[in-house]
Formats: C-alpha cells, structure tokens, sequence
C-alpha cells in the first residue's frame, strides 16, 4: 500500500505572457512566426522545479508570500489546473475548500446549487440528498437557502460552498484561506470541522497567512518563496525561518 498521499515531483507551472501583441497588431500580423515565437519564449512562471512528499493522514502547512505559488500548488493537487512538466501523484478523493462557491449558478437556489455542486464533486443525487439536512443547516443560511443566490452576499456564498465541500467523500481535504468565512461564531464552525477531519486520519494541505492557524493544525510545513520550495520541515522550525526572513525583508 503507498503510503504518500501527494508526491510532486519536479513539478513546474508556468503560463504564456501575451503583451508583445499589445501595440502592435500590425506587426503581430505580418510576421505572425517570429510574434509567435516571441510570445512561447516570454512565460511567466508560477512554480517552479518542486518536489515534496505527503503522507495519507498528515496534516501540511503550504506558507508564503501573496504570488509565491501556495494556491497554484493546491489548484495542481486539486486537477483543477495541469502542470507545465514534472509529475503529480494524488492518491484519494480531493475535496478543494479553494474558491468557495466558484461553480454556483447564480439564476439558482441555494437549494438547486446545493445539488448541482455536489454532484460536480463528485456525489451521487441520492447521496445529495442524504446530506441536503446536514450542509443546510451547517450553512445557517435558514430561509435564504429557497432564494436565488443573486441576492447572497459574499459571505454567504462561502458559507454554503464550505458547507457543500465539508460534506463530500473525501479522502484529502484542501484548504486555502477559507477561515475568514462569516462571523466568528461561523469561523470556528469550520476550523472544527477541519480538525474533526485531522482527527479522522484525513490528509490536509492547509494554505494560510495565519501563522497561529498553521501551528495549531499542522504537523509539518512547505514554505514556498518565489515560486519554488523554501524550506520543508517541522512546523515551529520553518515558521520562524519564515517570520525571520519576512522581519529582515521588510
């Protein structure tokens, strides 16, 4: 039985830039090989050459600076974006607490958009309906959840997307940034339900800016500085590398 849950290897994201086109359509035109050229020679590179091994049931801090790569990597695991080269392995079903209420029809219900949602990650209609009960009621969104989620505020709408993502069949749960969710009272709601999962043996890649979070959840950490691996290890040891450095650069 492997024993990773998630292996990167040399892996590398990097995405074409286009501004040689900007300004000059003209040119672009009548010497469409060379702009060609011009433009897969000139990418930008979101990640670059990691490598990093998770085992089934550890909990792993992903921490960086904003653009350092954090939600690239989880967008890789979650198959939601390819890598450029290297290779990914993920072994379980993913469940991305990524951007909450992403996939919502918003002509639709809470209700409706409970179903549609669920069933694009990966439930059954009857298994939707077993858990309709627990996600509304974990959302606390009452009345609200039979009106068009036009008339949600953002808040809400993270709120019922945590609660669609926290009721999957997941194996390894991916979270980024999804504890500023709601009020307080809320935040706590879904910090316990990310440790009721640790507790359970789930694998869990957190993404915080929350150094207290990442101690509190995490048995190890990756920090990722300009858009490669920093430092993998013990979660006090690297947070302190990482505070020290942001103290010295700033």
């Amino acid at each position: 039985m492997n024993e990773n849950a998630i292996v990167f290897e040399k892996v590398s994201k990097s995405y074409p830039l286009y501004h040689h086109i900007i300004g000059g359509i003209k040119r672009f035109i009548f010497n469409i090989p060379g702009a060609l050229k011009a433009i897969k020679s000139s990418r930008y590179d979101a990640l670059r050459d990691i490598s990093f091994e998770i085992k089934k049931g550890e909990t792993v801090g992903v921490i960086g600076r904003n653009g350092a790569g954090k939600s690239t990597t989880l967008g890789l695991i979650a198959g939601v974006m390819k890598c450029t080269s290297g290779s990914i392995t993920v072994n379980g079903r993913v469940a991305p607490l990524l951007e909450l209420g992403a996939g919502f029809n918003h002509e639709l219900t809470g209700r409706e958009n409970i179903i549609l949602n669920a069933v694009l990650l990966g439930l059954n209609i009857s298994e939707v309906k077993e858990r309709m009960t627990s996600i509304i009621a974990f959302s606390e969104l009452g009345d609200f959840i039979d009106q068009p989620i036009r008339v949600y505020s953002s808040g809400m709408l993270a709120r019922l997307g945590f609660s669609v993502a926290a009721h999957l069949n997941y194996e390894i749960l991916l979270v980024d940034e999804v504890l500023g969710v709601g009020d307080q009272q809320f935040q706590k709601k879904c910090y316990d339900k990310i440790l009721e999962s640790k507790q359970a043996g789930m694998t869990i890649v957190f993404v915080s800016h929350s150094m207290p979070e990442i101690e509190k959840v995490c048995g190890r950490v990756i920090w990722i500085e300009n858009h490669t691996v920093k430092q993998i290890g013990e979660t006090k040891q690297v947070i302190d590398a990482y505070i020290k450095a942001q103290e010295n650069h700033g």
